[in-house]
């Protein structure tokens, strides 16, 4: 099973790594196309794409200066590390222990606008670009055809050397988006996570998010490689229900 979740806007490159290993992410020629186009923006510039403050603007043009090679453990931080929002919270990953590494390394990929894919050992700089940012480049008026295949490419590699036919989905729609599904050489499961609100049950953000981070971690830890096997998953008080999933959306509902 290969799960893909989405970055974070919030970053952490202060936190020591406890990390085993590091590695480099396998796309970062095309990510350097990027950065030479973010480059020549002004913090006006990116303000108006990216809809961000004056402030945030600033550093980010800071950031895409500063961006160089080589990636090496004092100018970079693995990925799984160094996102640190909502995904990343319920994911824990400061806590995993080297073998959740490793394992993670074969079987979790985040999809990123700058990098691609990226393992989670794979190195990287700070930066900010979303994958729905629509930034004109050498292959395109946007991200998504700016990657084109080569995103699908490389989980289609990894599913062939993991032989496996199964992507747990768990990054948001705007960076799934970014794969070719019909092009997938793997059934998707794509879990959907409701809370109880309201007298329903709806998918409330900030807990979705979360909880596709949980979902992640118990993955790797158990080393889950069946779909099947998902609907054993009962962490922050999530359940399965069966009465309303199908195969490729497994549904999770939970009562606070």
């Amino acid at each position: 099973m290969l799960i893909l979740i989405s970055p974070a806007k919030t970053l952490d490159f202060e936190t020591p790594s406890n990390a085993p290993k590091h590695s480099q992410p396998a796309l970062l020629s095309k990510s350097e196309v990027l950065i030479n186009e973010l480059s020549t923006k002004s913090p006006a510039d990116l303000e108006k794409l990216m809809g961000i403050s004056g402030k945030l603007a600033e550093l980010n043009v800071e950031r895409y200066h500063q961006w160089s090679r080589p990636f090496t453990e004092k100018n970079a931080k693995q990925a799984l590390l160094a996102f640190k929002g909502d995904v990343y919270t319920g994911l824990e990953a400061e806590k995993f222990s080297d073998e959740d590494f490793i394992y993670a390394q074969d079987h979790l990929r985040i999809l990123s606008g700058l990098y691609g894919v990226i393992r989670p050992l794979d190195l990287i700089q700070p930066y900010r670009l979303e994958m729905g940012t629509r930034l004109a480049n050498e292959g395109g008026k946007n991200l998504y055809e700016f990657w084109g295949s080569d995103i699908t490419l490389a989980l289609n590699k990894q599913l062939a050397k993991l032989k496996s036919e199964t992507v747990l989905n768990l990054a948001s729609n705007e960076y799934f988006k970014s794969v070719k599904e019909k092009d997938l050489k793997a059934e998707i499961v794509s879990p959907s996570f409701k809370d109880w609100k309201n007298g329903q049950y709806k998918m409330i953000s900030f807990y979705a998010k979360k909880a596709r981070g949980v979902m992640s971690s118990w993955v790797i830890k158990n080393q889950i490689e069946s779909a099947d096997e998902l609907r054993k998953f009962r962490l922050d008080g999530y359940r399965f229900s069966a009465s309303d999933s199908t195969p490729q959306t497994p549904v999770f509902t939970r009562k606070l």
